[in-house]
């Protein structure tokens, strides 16, 4: 049934997919979307805000782009808001000039130390994955105000804890949604789950911070297991949930003392991202059309 909501979906009307998404997407403007954080602040809950794009066709964009998330971390300030950015890497001009790409994260990573606050690399699809980790390496030399994402179901994630575990970064670890090959990536949800509970507790171990982003249940009991039997101090850790998704179980685990951040897309390409995201995740698809009948 999820895959089947996933897919019809470029059939409906936009006004209706506009209606349908706004569960999980806090409107077009900045200002709408620093409006959800201050909401969600309000509530004792965290936030990152990701600007909606990626895989642009130059460097302008790459720079209008920084210019726009340049301008949301002085809100962010100026609002005394709790909450951190995301940036996908392909948006800020991986897939054109590795190089620029990485001079134009610095400076949004600077900036953000100016303002003390912290800025995420998100992971996209596997052809991103080599460039991504050696850019936010690049970064790591100077700045420690920067973390990066890791997806349980690539078979290759635990040589990359291994690799970068001299840094000991500040990880977000997801099970991982984009449509991969068998050879680079576990199809069984159950291995998908076990790796994901190894991973983090050798993160936890090595003593990583680690942003515990799932929206399964299983997920959360197994890290709450975890976190007692190392006895994890909540400084250590968080857990990271989609705007929209799930409330109740994020409500759960907030009100039980954990530290909670929610994911906060917003932006022009609301529209072609939902599409995306719901094709690549049909659970996600399940969650937000459950989530309208309740």
């Amino acid at each position: 049934m999820d895959r089947v909501i996933a897919r019809t979906l470029p059939l409906v009307p936009k006004p209706i997919v506009r209606k349908f998404s706004s569960r999980y997407i806090a409107g077009e403007t900045p200002d709408e979307a620093l409006a959800t954080v201050a909401s969600l602040n309000a509530r004792g809950i965290r936030a990152t805000l990701d600007i909606l794009g990626e895989h642009i066709r130059n460097l302008d964009q790459a720079n209008q782009t920084a210019a726009e998330y340049l301008h949301l971390l002085d809100e962010i300030a100026r609002r005394k808001l709790d909450s951190t950015i995301s940036i996908k890497l392909s948006h800020l001009g991986l897939k054109i000039d590795l190089l620029a790409c990485l001079k134009i994260a610095d400076g949004l990573v600077r900036r953000a130390k100016e303002l003390n606050n912290f800025v995420r690399i998100d992971m996209e699809d596997s052809s991103c994955t080599t460039d991504t980790l050696q850019i936010y390496r690049d970064l790591r030399r100077d700045h420690s105000n920067v973390g990066v994402v890791i997806q349980a179901y690539l078979r290759r994630t635990v040589d990359d804890v291994a690799a970068l575990e001299e840094l000991t970064p500040n990880y977000r670890l997801c099970k991982g949604v984009y449509v991969e090959p068998a050879e680079i990536s576990y199809r069984d949800m159950r291995v998908i789950n076990r790796n994901y509970v190894y991973i983090l507790e050798k993160l936890l171990r090595s003593g990583s911070y680690v942003g515990i982003a799932t929206h399964d249940e299983l997920m959360v009991w197994e890290a709450l297991r975890i976190i007692r039997e190392l006895k994890i101090p909540p400084t250590a850790y968080e857990f990271q949930m989609l705007l929209g998704v799930e409330e109740q179980l994020r409500d759960v685990i907030h009100k039980a003392g954990h530290n909670v951040r929610i994911y906060i897309p917003f932006g022009r390409d609301w529209y072609a991202y939902s599409v995306r995201r719901l094709r690549e995740n049909p659970r996600l698809a399940g969650y937000v059309f459950k989530a309208m009948f309740k």
